[in-house]
């Protein structure tokens, strides 16, 4: 009983689209109908209101740790599965027709509750490749990558679980990889 409740509290956390929230209440807007189109922070940012994007940023960190964080408490043995439900809600929250953000935010959320270290290392990465290119996508990418690296090279454990994120990392950016490739991508600007 406890793994599917787990599962459908974990995933309505995740599912809630605080992007889409907090442009319809401040700026009384549709995110969906700007920039990209995205609900998530990089997208929230492009809004022209500071505010939401670092709103919604945090907000979105915030509740992947929240329900991650409880479970690894009292529940250690369904940690991953909360984790993967977070993320497959923001990813495909029933309340937008399954269409969500990309996921990074969430995912540094849940990097952050199952282990510091990780988190660290993404946010790293992330500011690293961000200062040398402007791309808020390859960043992205590369912070994804380096944590199964780092899991790898340190022989710690559930490689495969931190693989089967960075695929979903790698599906939710197909489009972003396209424009690189197609030198059309934007740059980002987060201040």
């Amino acid at each position: 009983m406890e793994f599917y409740v787990i599962a459908i509290l974990s995933y309505f956390l995740g599912s809630i689209p605080f992007g889409y929230i907090l442009t319809k209440l401040i700026l009384k807007k549709d995110i969906r109908k700007i920039g990209s189109g995205n609900i998530g922070a990089t997208n929230a940012l492009r809004t022209g209101n500071k505010l939401i994007g670092y709103l919604t940023l945090f907000f979105d960190i915030t509740k992947a740790i929240v329900p991650v964080i409880y479970v690894k408490f009292y529940f250690p043995q369904e940690i991953y599965l909360s984790a993967l439900c977070v993320f497959l809600g923001h990813l495909f929250p029933v309340w937008l027709k399954f269409k969500g953000g990309k996921g990074v935010a969430s995912y540094v959320g849940i990097l952050f509750a199952i282990k510091l270290i990780y988190g660290l290392i993404f946010g790293v990465v992330w500011l690293v490749i961000y200062f040398l290119t402007k791309f808020s996508s390859i960043s992205s990418l590369l912070a994804s990558l380096s944590i199964p690296i780092y899991i790898f090279l340190f022989k710690e454990q559930n490689l495969y679980f931190f693989i089967i994120m960075l695929i979903l990392i790698i599906f939710t950016h197909r489009e972003n990889i396209k424009r690189l490739i197609n030198k059309e991508e934007t740059k980002t600007k987060i201040y």
